[in-house]
């Protein structure tokens, strides 16, 4: 079968690795920033909040996280909004798209913990679903979690048993890579139509998002899979696919030249691309920490803050993860 088939049933099959609810952080195969820090929702909490005080209409709108995991980041940017303004709780709808039914009953249980029956909590089964006025759509590490094609040599995998072959790659597979300035590597399969899946159901919306990767294409390869921690290059000698298949994660840098193509095709503006750690900074993770530095103890305030140096970093998350914002 061609790779992306293989790594859809890989990540989406009916046994695979995103059917349940699977642990982040110290206890899963790998870290995310919302893992790393609540601060790190706060600040996106915050860049909304800026938003809505530009534009008042905002305040009626709708919160939507894709791909919320357990729901810890809309969680945390529920609270600081909660914390800027109580009355936001009142006049903004919450959402999430995730199609997986045991992680949605798993979300619901996170936030009935977090704020009881104070917020209530739309499930979309899919971007196609999500038809509203406004929307602010947030997401972290989504994009490398779409289907991909390997290509190199004009040559295209294709999977038997587990073991990647090549054979001559279609005509318009190529010509589809080369649009987005890639001979080597992954071509993502599903962006274009994520992007008018999201255009035609909003009116207006912003869309912030979080992954690692490049806008300007490398044309090498970079998938590759997470285990317990541990990295494992697709092409490792060491590495079966046949013992990890459906039971780790497998991921790539995203090709951010190509997710901006997409959105802007489909009718989106770019408002913004930057590093991780600009945005935050931007969105102002410096001043919340030093809020909070005034309310919490000398001990507190340094383990968050080491936290902190994590996600902003340039040898960690900081330059490695890229923000994008859309907006239409």
């Amino acid at each position: 079968m061609k790779f992306s088939k293989y790594m859809n049933e890989w990540l989406y099959g009916e046994n695979g690795y995103y059917k349940n609810f699977k642990a982040i952080g110290k206890q899963g195969d790998f870290y995310t920033a919302v893992s790393t820090s609540s601060f790190f929702g706060a600040s996106i909490g915050n860049y909304f909040y800026k938003l809505m005080e530009k534009d008042s209409f905002k305040k009626d709108g709708w919160l939507i996280e894709i791909g919320a995991h357990k729901g810890y980041l809309l969680c945390d940017i529920i609270q600081w909004l909660y914390t800027l303004e109580p009355s936001l709780i009142k006049t903004l709808k919450f959402g999430i798209v995730e199609r997986q039914k045991e992680v949605q009953k798993e979300q619901l249980r996170y936030i009935k913990e977090r704020f009881g029956d104070d917020i209530n909590i739309t499930h979309f089964n899919d971007i196609s679903d999500v038809e509203v006025d406004y929307a602010f759509f947030v997401a972290n590490e989504i994009f490398d979690a779409f289907p991909c094609e390997l290509i190199k040599d004009k040559e295209s995998a294709f999977v038997e048993e587990h073991n990647i072959k090549w054979e001559r790659a279609d005509r318009e597979l190529l010509e589809f890579a080369s649009k987005h300035r890639q001979i080597k590597g992954e071509v993502a399969v599903g962006y274009e139509e994520f992007a008018s899946d999201m255009a035609k159901g909003v009116k207006s919306c912003d869309f912030v998002s979080f992954d690692y990767g490049e806008r300007l294409v490398r044309n090498d390869f970079s998938i590759r899979v997470y285990k317990k921690h541990e990295t494992f290059p697709l092409f490792d000698e060491e590495l079966k696919l046949e013992e990890v298949y459906q039971s780790a994660d497998i991921t790539y840098d995203v090709n951010f030249g190509h997710v901006i193509d997409s959105f802007i095709d489909a009718g989106f503006k770019l408002d913004s691309y930057e590093t991780q750690a600009r945005a935050l900074i931007r969105f102002g993770l410096i001043d919340i920490l030093e809020q909070f530095a005034k309310q919490t103890t000398q001990d507190r305030y340094l383990r968050e803050a080491d936290k902190i140096k994590t996600l902003i970093a340039p040898t960690i998350m900081g330059d490695k993860f890229k923000m994008v914002h859309f907006y239409r």
